[in-house]
């Protein structure tokens, strides 16, 4: 039988082609109860990828274009005066949606992304004295190009690490772009996708997430990979404990999508780039994208450290 997160990867692949495992690591994340931050170029399927996902679990979706004019209460909302009740009504924004797609994030002021950073830490919003709960799944996919700096706000440290994953989609290979064009899939192919689950059942799977079983030789083979990272004399900055979390929380949905109830090696080794490679500084990054650079020392502790037996 198959299993509902292979269902939804199935699903979402008849759309984003060619590119498996980038689907395959934003239902990782969206199962460990995390977000994933897009660096990429226009026109490679980021936004296809947020509204397929969105589309196949049958959740509610809103893209939230910023740019610098943006304010925190376009994306929180905002409190009205009734003057016919003489009283304040709350108006939601933007933000109280399952799968959030915030477009070019770097765009928008530093208090702008640190209001949606915020929402996504806390899972709620606090405004007038009240605290309104964010609806659950919450998911957020934002994106910035890496190769645009004019007009930007790149993301500080501090607030990258607020993301699970992050990743590159890259172009298609050549077979997968010639399908692409031959069934002319594009934005508008979405409207047709039908879901094949629902919230109560992706909420379900959350859940068993949380019980999959990780053996404390694995949590220690996690720690050492972590502390390495605190070590290394290539890395101005290592990994924090929230970074250790979010490995760990990985590890299990990927041993769940793949069938077990118990962590292997494998399940934190081929995750950990991904998880950890945006935590990280480097102290010279010699001409190489910061992300690639990153990605390549992560790869090289994972390598050095022994694996559990």
């Amino acid at each position: 039988m198959t299993s509902l997160p292979a269902l939804i990867e199935s699903n979402i692949t008849t759309i984003f082609r060619g590119k498996n495992e980038i689907v395959r690591q934003a239902i990782l994340c969206i199962l460990s109860e995390g977000h994933l931050l897009i660096e990429d170029i226009p026109g490679v399927g980021k936004t296809t990828l947020a509204l397929a996902l969105a589309k196949s679990l049958n959740l509610t979706f809103q893209r939230i274009q910023f740019t610098s004019d943006l304010l925190p209460t376009d994306i929180l909302g905002v409190s009205i005066y009734n003057t016919k009740t003489n009283t304040f009504e709350y108006k939601k924004g933007p933000i109280f949606h399952h799968i959030i797609l915030a477009d070019e994030i770097n765009r928008s002021t530093p208090k702008t992304q640190s209001a949606l950073l915020e929402a996504m830490n806390e899972h709620q919003v606090s405004s007038d004295n009240e605290t309104r709960a964010l609806p659950q799944p919450f998911f957020v996919i934002a994106t910035q190009n890496p190769y645009e700096h004019y007009g930007t706000y790149p993301l500080p440290e501090s607030q990258r690490d607020r993301f699970l994953m992050r990743l590159s989609i890259g172009y298609p290979d050549h077979e997968s772009e010639r399908e692409i064009l031959k069934q002319e899939i594009d934005f508008r192919s979405i409207e047709n996708l039908s879901h094949v689950t629902d919230r109560d059942a992706i909420i379900q799977v959350i859940g068993q997430v949380r019980k999959v079983k990780v053996d404390e030789s694995l949590d220690d083979y996690i720690l050492a990979i972590i502390q390495e990272t605190r070590q290394s004399p290539f890395l101005e900055l290592g990994v924090s404990p929230r970074g250790s979390l979010a490995l760990r929380r990985v590890a299990q949905a990927n041993a769940l999508m793949e069938g077990r109830d118990y962590v292997i090696p494998d399940d934190i080794k081929k995750n950990a780039a991904c998880i950890l490679s945006h935590r990280i500084i480097l102290k010279s990054i010699n001409g190489e994208l910061e992300s690639e650079a990153t990605k390549k020392v992560i790869q090289e502790i994972t390598d050095r450290i022994p694996v559990p037996l």
